[in-house]
C-alpha cells in the first residue's frame, strides 16, 4: 500500500463572508507552496473569495491560481470515480461534502485521509477532542477531526515558514510602512498619529468607540476598510463609507480605504499600533502581527461565543487588565465605558507589544497547523498500511 500523500482536496462553504475563504485559501497555499501538495479548492462563494484574492474570476467553475486548482462548488450533486479522488480530503468546518465524493472516496484502493477541520477555540474540551476518529455510518472510511488551537495538544496555528521574518523585515526597513499606508492615501499626518485598523462585524459598538477617540488628547487615525460597519462610518463622515473618503472630528482622522487582498491586510496589520479583527482568520495573523490587538468574535446561539472568547483571554499571555476589560466590553460582554477604558489601554500599548513577542515564540513551539496536519495525515496512512 502507497504512504505517499501527493494531492489534496479542501472543500469550504463561505459562511463567515471573508472568514472561511480566508483561512482556506492561506492553508491551501501553504500546503502547495510549502510541501508540494497538489491542491484543489472546492469553494461555493466565489464573489468573497475574490474579494480576497482579486485574480478569481466568478464565472468560471473551474481555475488555476498560484498552481492552485479552484473548483466552483455549486451544489451536493455529481458523480466521481476513484481516479478523481485525492489522497487528503479537508471539510472544513464540517461542510458536509458532495455523496457522490464520499462514495467514490469508499471505492479507492488505497482509502484517503479524511478530515473535518474544525474552527479555531481555546476552550478546554478541544484538546480532548483534537484528533479523534469517527467511522462512517454505513462505507468503511474513518473522518478525523483536527483542531486548530494554542497548545502542543492541538493542531497550532495557520503560520507561514516565512511569515515572521517578512513582517520583521517590513518593520524594521525604514519607510516601508510609510510607502505601504501613503498607497491606501494616508496622509504623513494621518501616518504620525496613533494609528488603529478596523475590522468588525455590523452589531460592533463602533459609535461609542468613533466617539471615545474623537474625544481623546491624543491624535488617532482609523483606518477602516470599505464595507465594514458602514452605517457607523458613514455616520461620521456625513457620507457614504467609500474607499478614499476621510473626515476628522476632535481627535480623530477615519479614513475608508480599499477592501484589501490578504497579502496587504498582513501590512495593514503590521502597519498600525493597534488592530481590530474579526472571526478566525484576520484574528491569527493579528497575532503573528507584533502588535497590540482586539477581537470581535463570530456570535453564537445562546452566547455561546462568550465562552469563547474567556477562554483565549485567560489563555493568551499577552493579556492586560484594560485589553482583558476593552475586550469584553467590545464583545458587549460586560458593560464598560470604552472611553474610560480606552485611554487605560492606549497607555498599556508598548507594554502588550512586548508581551506579544513573547506570545508568538509560545505558539511557534507548537509547529504550524499545516505541518501538523500533514504529519499526522502520513502517520494515517502509515498506520492503514501495517
Amino acid at each position: 500500500m502507497r504512504a505517499a500523500l501527493t494531492s489534496l482536496a479542501l472543500f469550504c462553504k463561505v459562511v463567515d463572508n471573508f472568514g472561511d475563504i480566508g483561512i482556506c485559501w492561506r492553508l491551501a497555499r501553504q500546503l502547495q507552496q510549502e510541501h508540494g501538495i497538489e491542491v484543489t479548492l472546492w469553494v461555493d462563494d466565489l464573489l468573497s473569495f475574490q474579494r480576497l484574492c482579486p485574480e478569481v474570476r466568478p464565472e468560471l467553475a473551474v481555475q488555476h491560481i498560484n498552481g492552485i486548482r479552484i473548483q466552483h462548488w455549486r451544489d451536493q450533486l455529481g458523480v466521481f470515480t476513484p481516479e478523481q479522488i485525492a489522497d487528503i480530503v479537508i471539510e472544513f468546518f464540517a461542510c458536509d461534502i458532495p455523496p457522490g465524493y464520499i462514495n467514490a472516496m469508499a471505492q479507492c484502493a488505497v482509502t484517503p485521509v479524511w478530515f473535518n477541520l474544525e474552527g479555531l477555540s481555546a476552550e478546554a474540551w478541544v484538546e480532548g477532542c483534537h484528533a479523534l476518529s469517527s467511522p462512517h455510518g454505513s462505507l468503511p472510511l474513518t473522518k478525523y477531526f483536527f483542531f486548530p488551537g494554542f497548545n502542543a495538544n492541538t493542531g497550532g496555528l495557520l503560520l507561514e515558514a516565512d511569515l515572521v521574518s517578512r513582517r520583521q523585515q517590513f518593520q524594521q526597513q525604514p519607510g516601508e510602512r510609510e510607502q505601504f499606508l501613503a498607497r491606501l492615501g494616508v496622509t504623513p499626518a494621518e501616518m504620525a498619529a496613533l494609528t488603529v485598523s478596523l475590522f468588525c462585524y455590523p452589531h460592533a459598538p463602533v459609535a461609542e468607540l468613533l466617539s471615545a477617540w474623537e474625544q481623546q488628547e491624543q491624535a488617532l487615525t482609523c483606518l477602516v476598510p470599505e464595507g465594514v460597519a458602514s452605517d457607523s462610518v458613514s455616520a461620521f463622515l456625513g457620507q457614504s463609507a467609500r474607499a478614499g473618503c476621510s473626515a476628522t472630528r476632535g481627535a480623530l482622522t477615519l479614513r475608508v480605504i480599499p477592501f484589501l487582498p490578504q497579502q496587504d491586510y498582513d501590512r495593514l496589520l503590521w502597519s498600525c499600533d493597534c488592530n481590530f479583527v474579526r472571526g478566525e482568520d484576520s484574528f491569527v495573523r493579528a497575532q503573528w502581527a507584533g502588535r497590540a490587538f482586539i477581537w470581535h468574535i463570530y456570535p453564537q446561539d445562546e452566547n455561546l461565543h462568550h465562552v469563547k472568547l474567556k477562554a483565549f483571554l485567560r489563555c493568551h499571555s499577552a493579556q492586560t487588565d484594560s485589553l482583558t476589560a476593552l475586550s469584553l466590553g467590545w464583545n458587549q460582554v460586560s458593560p464598560v465605558k470604552l472611553s474610560q477604558v480606552w485611554s487605560e489601554f492606549q497607555a498599556e500599548l508598548p507594554k502588550i507589544a512586548l508581551l506579544s513577542a513573547d506570545w508568538q515564540r509560545q505558539m511557534q513551539l507548537h509547529g504550524d497547523l499545516a505541518s501538523n496536519l500533514l504529519k499526522f495525515a502520513q502517520t494515517v496512512r502509515k498506520s492503514a498500511a501495517i
